[in-house]
């Protein structure tokens, strides 16, 4: 039986991710209806966990294909080793076999190298899918996933078609450096994933720093939404804040307001370029600082 997304939204807390009700809404959605999940946000607000706490939820294997311009089917769903194949020709010659058993012979399961999505649709129990940072993949692989979504089978020439054993569970996210084709998103249903409240990034780092009391989680959060808001290049994501709250507990600290030389000492955690750095000087810490409960 799905689960409901109040079961849902408990049932990954239980492995430390932390989702909004509109995250947990989209998820049963996807069971239900078998369809691709498409996690659109900026770098850094946790899509790519979605994954990952859903395959610990499932305890199932995650397989993940990593998307970069240029990649191609022979990087994402099989090749051939050619290597192999041709130390296998020559250890043939001479053995009085046809070119047709010769060729039956390397072009085999053994000489097969399976990629991500080949591995995904050959699993017994259905795998999550990840399929991350679409976005910087060219629009002419965009448009050959869609057949592999559809279908779920792949088709070698030299083997056939290889249809899946198990529907994997999909999940594709993008930071929107282009714009998706209008095509992937009908195939998928869609979450904007955005930075997280308060409460919540508070309850998240709660889950994942040993020794964090509440209020201290709180007034870090409470901050972190504050220094979002400041003009920097490269705004600190989920994973920046939980290492601060993890550097600032292990140095001792019990409350941002009596340790703001501290704070303002650790901001290397969650800023991670010079200009950002400069920007955020000394009496723009006191002034977020004063906001803080």
């Amino acid at each position: 039986m799905a689960l409901d997304k109040k079961e849902l939204a408990k049932a990954l807390s239980e492995t430390g991710y932390v989702a909004d009700e509109g995250l947990a809404t989209a998820l049963v959605l996807t069971e239900l209806l078998k369809r691709p999940l498409l996690l659109e946000g900026e770098a850094g607000v946790g899509k790519t966990e979605v994954a990952k706490a859903l395959a610990d939820l499932y305890d199932t294997n995650l397989i993940r294909l990593q998307c970069y311009e240029g990649l191609d089917r022979s990087d994402a769903i099989y090749e051939w080793n050619y290597q192999r194949q041709l130390l296998a020709i020559k250890a043939h010659e001479g053995s009085g076999e046809s070119a047709d058993e010769v060729e039956d012979a390397v072009f085999s399961e053994k000489y097969l190298l399976e990629r991500p999505l080949l591995a995904a649709i050959r699993q017994d129990k259905a795998p999550v899918l990840l399929i991350d940072e679409i976005d910087r993949a060219d629009e002419e692989f965009e448009a050959f996933l869609l057949e592999i979504l559809s279908d779920f089978q792949v088709s070698i020439p030299e083997m056939g078609t290889i249809a899946a054993r198990s529907i994997p569970k999909v999940v594709l996210t993008s930071n929107g450096t282009r714009e998706l084709s209008d095509a992937l998103r009908r195939r998928c249903l869609y979450h904007y994933v955005d930075y997280p409240a308060p409460d919540r990034e508070a309850r998240i780092l709660m889950s994942r720093v040993e020794g964090l009391d509440t209020a201290l989680a709180l007034q870090i959060a409470e901050l972190m939404a504050k220094l979002r808001k400041e003009d920097l290049a490269k705004v600190p994501g989920v994973a920046e804040t939980i290492d601060w709250a993890a550097a600032l507990v292990g140095l001792g600290t019990k409350n941002l307001q009596e340790d703001q030389d501290l704070v303002f000492e650790t901001l290397g955690c969650v800023l991670k370029t010079r200009e950002d750095q400069a920007r955020v000087t000394r009496e723009v810490t006191d002034r977020l600082l004063g906001k803080v409960a």
